[in-house]
């Protein structure tokens, strides 16, 4: 697929503009966002050198990235770009971050990318051409019983001043499941559900550009992928939960049962 080799070639592009930073820790220079929400150099120079590669590829195509706002959203190509996430992550030299790029056309995901540079893992999926780690085919766990799944989550930024911040969630299913694993990174936690590293995921008060990408990956890996109410409101509606598709009645029963009353 012509728009998933592209993505390719500028995420590793931008993977090597982060390395960059990673490796110069003075150079990161971060402001911040909101309380624990920070923008590094390395964040802007990855997405300006992206948007600058789509725009010459592909003029007419509309871009969603995380860090300014590149104009008017509409008609059918988008491509939707996370251009360093886990921005935390990589200010304290935790190898945990990744490049998001994922392509839609008229509302579905077309080609996914998620590339974490530091760890040398390149995930990719093209609609109907499966999902791959470093050119290798992945396919999703085989895991049918919550008690020996191990989960992903993450919490919003703003979890001091929301009442629905995950919590409750996350006490309830710890003591279910085997483990639950928070990284700090959307895009590869629903990559890791791709490989079948993780047996499903769950988050809310996400954006648009911490999924788009990685859910294509689970989808082509042979999972499923909804928001909390089992409805495919994910890439707009600031939640989602992916499971390798055995799991994922029974997960979201149980995060429904453990919602904020």
């Amino acid at each position: 697929m012509e728009e998933l080799d592209f993505a390719v070639d500028v995420a590793r592009e931008a993977g090597r503009i982060l390395m960059w930073y990673y490796e110069r820790p003075c150079e990161k220079n971060p402001r911040m966002k909101g309380l624990r929400d920070p923008v590094t150099a390395a964040d802007m120079a990855s997405e300006n050198a992206i948007v600058a590669r789509i725009r010459e590829r592909y003029p007419t195509h509309s871009i969603l990235a995380e860090e300014e706002d590149r104009g008017p959203v509409s008609g059918d190509h988008l491509w939707i770009v996370d251009p360093l996430d886990a921005t935390v992550n990589f200010l304290h030299g935790h190898p945990f971050f990744a490049v998001s790029i994922g392509y839609y056309y008229r509302g579905v995901g077309r080609a996914g990318v998620v590339y974490a540079p530091a760890l040398r893992e390149l995930f990719t999926a093209g609609r109907d051409e499966g999902c791959r780690l470093n050119g290798r085919r992945l396919a999703v766990s085989k895991t049918d019983d919550l008690g020996n799944a191990v989960l992903a989550t993450g919490f919003t930024y703003r979890r001091h001043e929301i009442v629905d911040n995950n919590v409750a969630r996350f006490d309830h299913l710890i003591l279910r499941v085997r483990g639950i694993r928070r990284a700090g990174c959307a895009s590869l936690d629903l990559a890791y559900v791709a490989a079948g590293r993780f047996d499903g995921y769950w988050e809310m008060w996400l954006s648009s550009y911490d999924v788009a990408a990685g859910a294509v990956l689970v989808e082509e890996a042979g999972g499923r992928v909804s928001d909390l109410s089992g409805e495919q409101t994910w890439l707009s509606g600031e939640q989602i939960v992916a499971t390798n598709g055995a799991l994922h009645a029974t997960l979201l029963d149980e995060l429904a049962a453990a919602a904020p009353r």
